[in-house]
């Protein structure tokens, strides 16, 4: 073949890869492209610190009164108007707990495994205490509120509700824990409904003293546990009470005399707002409580104390002005945040012990 021949049409042709590189070569100049990822990088990670800062406001709290009649009038519009029916506010209160939770700024985020919910722990840790007393009050609701007796039959509903509000917290696929809880939202809703339909016979919500009793004493627990692990943000020994009050107590495993209690430094922010999740949530129930057992606080001339108990919960949610949780010394220059919310929570816990006695007289 000579030179003036022209080139065979079998000539491979240059790959897409080869045609790029030559792309480049030609129109960008020499260390463009370096600039460019840089560039990319940079706008990607402040994309994903401005979503993190947004998504990591905590929600505001919201009225439990217009959440029920909004459920009442969707159910029913010749409801909207009238009172809710006893159960109502609280069972809405739950739904409105659980659907803020997984329906804020960047949803349900302690499952997240991608930017920026992964490299977030604050709300996600705000997320596990609202769920831990979204539990404890659907257990409620199906072994007390529900049930007249001990040996009543539970509620079809609730029965649901519960093991599928209890699924684990950071599954993310197959299925993922949002599914899980908009299902159990999904019983809840049924039971509210026929707990509005005066046709519906099956579905009770009993406000007695003794079932609310038996709630408070749960609430009493968390928030006891919440109280003691704020408090171990600073090191201190501890005289060990566990067999305390019973000379024949035992125990499996023997412990000593005194016992040394600190928070890991790296969970410090971590109980600190996951009791500020927990907090926030009980404010919602507690208000709920008051409408819905109105007659036996009275009764009981208990109104103050509940009310009492939501004024230190609300202290809880006030702003964080730090941008991070300090854990300086009791009295030291510096201070120590989880203290100060243990303060709160300490006394709210013994208001509810105060008013669980209240409940308790005849």
């Amino acid at each position: 073949m000579t030179e003036d021949t022209p080139a065979s049409s079998d000539t491979p042709k240059p790959s897409m890869g080869r045609r790029l590189r030559n792309f480049a070569d030609d129109y960008l100049p020499q260390g463009r492209w370096l600039s460019i990822l840089t560039a990319g990088f940079v706008v990607y990670a402040v994309v994903v610190l401005v979503l993190g800062m947004y998504w990591s406001i905590t929600p505001s709290a919201f009225d439990v009164v217009e959440r029920a009649r909004g459920y009442s009038s969707s159910a029913n519009a010749a409801q909207s108007a009238a009172p809710p029916v006893t159960g109502a506010v609280t069972t809405s209160a739950l739904l409105g707990v659980v659907d803020t939770m997984l329906s804020k700024p960047g949803g349900y985020l302690r499952n997240d495994r991608f930017p920026p919910g992964v490299y977030l722990d604050n709300i996600p840790n705000w997320e596990y205490g609202v769920l831990i007393q979204s539990r404890d009050l659907v257990r409620a609701m199906r072994e007390f509120f529900s049930r007249s007796q001990s040996q009543s039959k539970e509620d079809a509903d609730l029965s649901l509700a519960e093991p599928l509000l209890n699924f684990q917290s950071d599954s993310w696929l197959l299925p993922a824990s949002e599914s899980e809880y908009r299902k159990a939202m999904r019983s809840t809703e049924s039971y509210l409904q026929r707990l509005m339909d005066p046709n519906a016979q099956d579905a009770q919500f009993y406000a007695r003293a003794d079932n609310l009793r038996e709630w408070l004493a749960m609430v009493n627990t968390r928030l006891g546990s919440l109280s003691q692990r704020l408090s171990a943000s600073v090191s201190e020994r501890r005289v060990n009470t566990d067999l305390a009050g019973d000379g024949n107590a035992s125990q499996s495993t023997a412990a000593p005399n005194e016992l040394e209690v600190r928070t890991p430094w790296n969970e410090i922010d971590d109980v600190f707002y996951e009791s500020r999740g927990a907090a926030w949530a009980l404010i919602h129930f507690l208000r709920a409580v008051e409408v819905d057992f109105a007659d036996i606080l009275e009764d009981k001339n208990a109104q103050v104390s509940l009310r009492q108990i939501v004024r230190e919960l609300e202290g809880t949610q006030g702003v964080v002005w730090s941008p991070m949780i300090l854990n300086g010394s009791g009295f030291g220059p510096l201070a120590n945040h989880s203290l100060v919310m243990a303060s709160y929570i300490s006394r709210a816990n013994a208001a509810i012990i105060d008013l669980r006695d209240l409940l308790s007289r005849g």
